[in-house]
């Protein structure tokens, strides 16, 4: 594949699984140094007890032809968030691709009604689908636009 990001740096937020890996190691194949980040870790598993982990998609973009680098960040945390994007300056000087791909559901309550369903767990799925990616956006789209060019 053509190297076309070779140089480029991306913040892939939510790599742990699903469309985040697939897109953080396809950056990594188009030559990209790519960050990728979520909870589940291979020392700290999915809360739904899924195998897959950052570590395994920063491998599959290295493995990829980029170099894929696993860092733990809660993104609904601010501190984290904003200490990710200071690291991603300190170590490479600015940032050309954001993906906010974080979901973080759990579980699913199927055949269920909205009043049946656990209320604290709905409303903590919709923090973890929206907030997060508030949170992330507001605090790397800054180091994002310092740069010409970055999407």
């Amino acid at each position: 594949m053509s190297q076309a990001l070779k140089g480029k740096v991306a913040l892939v937020a939510g790599a742990s699984r699903g469309a985040g890996r697939g897109i953080a190691v396809e950056l990594g194949a188009a030559g990209a140094t790519v960050y990728c980040t979520g909870r589940t870790t291979r020392l700290q598993p999915s809360e739904m007890n899924r195998p897959e982990t950052i570590e395994e998609t920063a491998e599959l973009a290295n493995q990829a032809g980029g170099q894929g680098i696993a860092v733990q960040v809660d993104h609904l945390d601010p501190a984290q968030v904003k200490a990710l994007v200071a690291r991603i300056e300190d170590e490479q000087g600015g940032l050309d691709v954001l993906v906010n791909d974080i979901w973080g559901a759990t579980k699913m309550e199927w055949n269920k009604t909205v009043w049946e369903s656990s209320l604290d767990y709905g409303l903590r799925t919709l923090r973890l689908a929206v907030d997060t990616h508030a949170i992330t956006s507001h605090f790397a789209i800054p180091l994002l636009i310092k740069k010409p060019g970055g999407w």
